[in-house]
């Protein structure tokens, strides 16, 4: 098991796909510092010199935001090659709708009908509609029926 120093992050808003001019600048903070990044469906990661990290860290804090960053989640620790990737998952769901509650400026109880519909095309975006047992997790959360998760998502074809 290895205990290297590694990073998560995810540069907000984030369009698989399309990193965007913020991500990037997130990327170069990184390879600046002689660090590789790995881009993954969820967050990007790298690994290295602890010294290395904390200072590119504070480098994609610095530029990203300028390039238009609306939000930046990070997490550093030892990496340890023998989790279960699943594990990482386990709050992914949570996570992305706290994001959409930042964006959206409000606590997801207190979305209008509008609010609930981009909150639906956010997570949908993001990917969040591919987690087990999501979409009554959202419904739940929106306090709507899963009728309704899926009367917005078919409004968004």
């Amino acid at each position: 098991m290895s205990t290297e120093p590694h990073v998560e992050f995810l540069v907000e808003p984030f369009v698989e796909g399309r990193p965007g001019p913020h991500v990037d600048a997130a990327i170069d903070a990184f390879a600046a510092k002689g660090l590789n990044v790995e881009m993954g469906p969820f967050s990007s990661s790298s690994a290295g010199d602890i010294d290395a990290i904390a200072e590119a860290v504070g480098a994609m804090i610095r530029s990203s935001m300028k390039a238009g960053a609306s939000a930046i989640r990070i997490q550093v620790g030892a990496r340890r090659e023998d989790l279960d990737a699943v594990g990482s998952l386990k709050n992914a769901l949570n996570d992305m709708i706290r994001a959409a509650e930042r964006e959206l400026g409000a606590d997801a109880g207190d979305w209008d009908r509008t609010q609930k519909q981009a909150a639906v095309r956010m997570l949908n975006d993001r990917g969040a509609f591919l987690l087990r047992g999501a979409v009554d997790d959202i419904a739940h959360v929106l306090g709507v029926s899963r009728i309704t998760i899926y009367n917005y998502l078919n409004a968004l074809s």
